[in-house]
């Protein structure tokens, strides 16, 4: 057992705390709420989102971050014909998107060409509560209205292994995968009892373990560490982060600890292990969703050394990418490539996310692709980055026009009010 972890008392972001300006610039290219975001793992700066308008909208965010406000993504995936709630970047493929929505269907993207490449559409007979992939994105584990669990191939759109009933009460339920392969469930007894359980896909008969928690209304969402095989539950409407390790000795998930505070959770993010702090023993930062806020929450594990701590952080999953996402839609798989972060993680130059279809939208793409596949190849490609590097051009003319003149405005109002004081 490795000892307690505690949450420290610093409440810290990257840069400044407080209250952001009513103005500040946001991403706000959606019709609809939005229901789910998720950053993708081999580009900080992309992020994909779900919502109500049925669509999913893939963003590139500036470099220095935003000086307005975003309103035109990279790309939009339609496919859905209800709202999208699910979406997962896949763990080593670049590029391939999972989403699923209300209208019970799952279905994997490829983003670099905007086209939905696999639809799972029978498999799920009511609303799906949770989708995760496993360790190196072979598999998905999909958690069911109708109390069934299931793991999919979803390339061979198939049926791995199911359990039905996993936890036997009406209130929604979670599944996530383990680096172990296992599958760790949370949800609610007959009696409305909150439940965690551990499950062997290849026999899901029994479970491994089963554990009792309380009697509260909140779905209990959980957080995976693989590194240190810790998992977190946060309950929606708690004011706690309960925390266990998961091994391979009986009860194979034992309790650490509780973190609680005064305020409640709506909500909450979680910071991937290349952003933490190693100086500082972080092994983890939530973000923590309040009604009139976002509170950060650092677990540290104390130690009096100043060294870095080896077993605290084992190499983690890094930001480059195992497979191309034509490989991974072609069979192959491939597990994580793990990076050191002995002295910190430094963040290297991100590529901009390219769309094919989006590219080569002018005359004679669409003459080029009349004519077959083997023209396309042939497609003038130096034409096409030069445009495509035009257009950035242009953008960021466009952007620092726009923050000259907010800034001409303020001078002029700044001017005004000076000479009053003068007055």
């Amino acid at each position: 057992m490795r000892p307690p972890l505690w949450p420290s008392g610093d409440l810290r972001t990257e840069h400044r705390t407080g209250r952001i300006d009513k103005s500040y610039p946001t991403v706000c290219g959606h019709t609809g709420p939005v229901l789910d975001i998720d950053w993708c793992p081999h580009n900080d700066q992309v992020i994909a989102s779900g919502s109500e308008d049925c669509n999913i909208m893939v963003w590139q965010i500036p470099e220095n971050g935003l000086i307005t406000a975003l309103e035109e993504p990279v790309v939009v995936l339609k496919g859905h014909s209800k709202r999208v709630g699910i979406i997962s970047w896949h763990p080593t493929a670049r590029n391939v998107l999972l989403s699923a929505g209300c209208d019970n269907q799952v279905i994997v993207w490829d983003v670099s060409t905007g086209e939905a490449m696999i639809t799972l559409e029978d498999m799920h007979p009511d609303v799906i509560f949770s989708a995760c992939w496993n360790r190196n994105g072979s598999l998905i584990c999909t958690a069911c209205k109708d109390k069934t669990i299931r793991v999919i191939d979803p390339r061979k759109e198939t049926i791995v292994a199911e359990k039905e009933k996993a936890h036997e009460g009406a209130r929604p339920m979670r599944a996530i995968f383990l680096s172990d392969g296992n599958v760790f469930t949370t949800g609610f007894s007959r009696m409305s009892e909150r439940q965690l359980a551990l499950w062997n896909p290849e026999s899901m008969d029994e479970p491994i373990s089963v554990h009792e928690m309380d009697t509260s209304n909140g779905v209990l969402l959980p957080f995976y560490d693989p590194d240190t095989n810790v998992v977190y539950l946060c309950g929606k409407g708690d004011s706690s982060i309960r925390y266990f390790e998961i091994t391979d000795e009986a009860p194979f998930v034992h309790y650490l600890s509780t973190y609680t505070t005064k305020e409640p959770q709506r909500g909450m993010g979680y910071m991937s292990k290349r952003g933490l702090d190693v100086n500082k023993c972080e092994i983890a930062r939530f973000y923590k969703l309040q009604e009139r806020k976002c509170e950060p929450i650092i677990m540290t594990v104390p130690r009096k050394s100043d060294l870095f701590q080896d077993d605290l952080y084992p190499d983690t999953a890094g930001p480059d990418p195992a497979l191309e996402a034509e490989d991974w839609f072609e069979g192959k798989n491939g597990d994580p490539i793990l990076v050191s972060l002995k002295n910190g993680y430094v963040p290297g130059k991100n590529r901009d996310l390219k769309v094919v279809k989006k590219n080569i939208l002018d005359n004679k793409a669409k003459n080029t692709e009349k004519t077959g596949p083997a023209t396309k190849t042939a497609s003038p490609t130096a034409s096409i980055k030069g445009d495509v590097k035009l257009d950035e051009i242009l953008n960021e003319i466009k952007s620092l026009k726009e923050l000259v003149s907010s800034q001409e405005k303020r001078i002029i109002q700044l001017e005004e009010q000076m000479s009053k004081i003068a007055i």
